[in-house]
């Protein structure tokens, strides 16, 4: 086939749907999380992959251990697929806009620590524009950083927002202290004014070096030439709760992840001298990137809940004190 005439072959063989999975797959690297973020089985999945191969009349991907990466030509159609993917994003998200806010849809990443304040303030979005589809993509700093990048998504929420990042628009919009947790029957809840030097004798469970929160942590205890005594590390927040509530350590974390239980519950805060330490969530885009009308509703929307997300906050921290007193 004259690569003139592979334009049409495809057009006339190939579908959005085929390019879809075919760009998830990509991107993702696997064909099971890109079913499951298209809501298709397995199966379906490499059938649309198999059916577009054949038009195109190359293989596209090689499975390199458990990763799918694409082929020499699969590399140059999924930058094609990005680009066609992307103008048709667009072209929907002006359609939206011209709809005045009926429909469209609204597309974030956040990183993982966010997944104890993100559905909140979606949730409030959606009982107010309920015809929006919205989708939440959580995934740890680094990987939100990619997205942000290469413009996978509409806006971004992150904590810490690094020194490089300086071709991004940044707007603070929540409250997000970062304290100290412990097992409920710790020694050291109730203790007032926990001085650094104590806690280093305690042991930490943290998250993977690059977590914003962690270099926090590490930050406050090198102004005081010391370093925390570091027993685990783990993938996710649910997983360092569960760790200090079975006694495994102590940990620093933001405090919207005990949004639902509250301090009162399994695991408790402790008052710790330099903590908690304060802390802003922002929300990030490329300054280059026109928001549609859909995101700059969403962000607007979110800088004016942050008085909804500030009072929790601090009735949260005053509900701490007042156990304190109490003792």
């Amino acid at each position: 086939m004259l690569k003139s005439e592979l334009p049409g072959h495809l057009i006339r063989h190939a579908t959005l749907r085929q390019l879809q999975v075919f760009e998830a797959v990509i991107r993702l690297g696997s064909f099971t999380q890109a079913a499951e973020e298209l809501y298709l089985t397995q199966p379906t999945v490499s059938i649309q992959l198999k059916k577009l191969a054949d038009s195109v009349g190359l293989p596209l991907i090689e499975q390199v251990g458990r990763k799918a990466q694409p082929t020499e030509v699969g590399r140059e159609l999924y930058q094609s697929c990005r680009e066609i993917l992307g103008s048709l994003s667009d072209l929907e998200a002006k359609l939206a806009d011209r709809r005045g806010m009926k429909r469209g849809r609204l597309k974030l990443a956040a990183i993982t620590t966010a997944q104890y304040v993100a559905p909140s303030i979606l949730g409030e979005f959606a009982r107010r524009y309920p015809a929006i589809d919205l989708s939440l993509e959580l995934s740890n700093f680094d990987n939100v950083l990619g997205r942000l990048a290469s413009s996978e998504d509409d806006l971004y929420i992150i904590g810490h927002v690094p020194d490089r990042l300086d071709d991004v628009a940044i707007y603070p919009f929540a409250p997000n202290p970062l304290v100290v947790m412990a097992p409920r029957n710790h020694p050291l809840v109730g203790k007032r004014h926990i001085s650094i030097n104590r806690l280093a004798k305690e042991y930490f469970l943290m998250r993977e070096p690059g977590s914003g929160t962690r270099e926090a942590t590490l930050r406050v205890f090198a102004t005081h030439q010391l370093r925390p005594r570091i027993r685990m590390e783990l993938g996710s927040n649910e997983a360092i709760k569960q760790a200090v509530i079975s006694g495994l350590g102590i940990a620093v974390m933001s405090l919207h992840s005990l949004s639902a239980e509250g301090t009162q519950g399994p695991i408790a805060l402790l008052d710790v001298v330099d903590f908690p330490i304060s802390r802003q969530w922002h929300i990030v885009h490329p300054k280059r990137k026109v928001l549609s009308l859909i995101a700059q509703t969403f962000l607007d929307f979110a800088i004016q809940d942050e008085a909804r997300v500030r009072a929790h906050v601090d009735e949260m921290l005053a509900t701490f004190e007042r156990g304190l007193a109490g003792d």
